[in-house]
């Protein structure tokens, strides 16, 4: 089990929270962590546990999330990537990602992603663009367990 792992850091002024956390996420408060006055938008993505999924066999009633030991590090990078400091000429946008691992129920969040800029269409872009790369991008594997008592690994290489 992995224990909570937080960044919180700046960009060129822009503040950005990510991190990995084994205990249940607060999505208003990684919102929080990005709101500013310089922003007038600030939109938040969950990923939230479902149950069901078209790999599984039956109802999902649970998952368990691995990480690799370099996903913290991977996470910070998309966020970096992404964020922009209050004097960039295309204007400021913040950025905060954080994804739970562990024993997660149906119902849980499995990420929150935020995301604050001057003006929507930036904020909607970034959010989506770093929600995806980290679906692609960093090593977090899930096992998925069924009410028929199953379980199928998703994302393993």
């Amino acid at each position: 089990m992995h224990a909570t792992e937080l960044h919180a850091t700046g960009r060129g002024g822009g503040a950005v929270l990510s991190g990995l956390s084994d205990q249940p996420l607060d999505a208003i408060a990684v919102e929080e962590s990005v709101r500013s006055p310089r922003c007038g938008a600030a939109l938040t993505f969950t990923g939230v546990v479902r149950n069901h999924d078209p790999e599984a066999t039956g109802t999902v009633t649970s998952l368990e999330y691995t990480a690799h030991p370099d996903a913290g590090t991977l996470l910070a990078g998309i966020v970096h990537r992404h964020a922009r400091g209050p004097e960039d000429p295309a204007g400021e946008v913040r950025v905060a990602a954080v994804h739970r691992i562990g024993d997660l129920d149906v119902g849980d969040l499995a990420l929150v992603v935020s995301v604050a800029s001057a003006h929507r269409a930036a904020a909607f872009e970034v959010c989506r663009a770093v929600v995806e790369n980290i679906k692609t991008e960093v090593p977090i594997w899930k096992k998925q367990r069924t009410a028929a008592g199953t379980s199928h690994w998703v994302g393993l290489p």
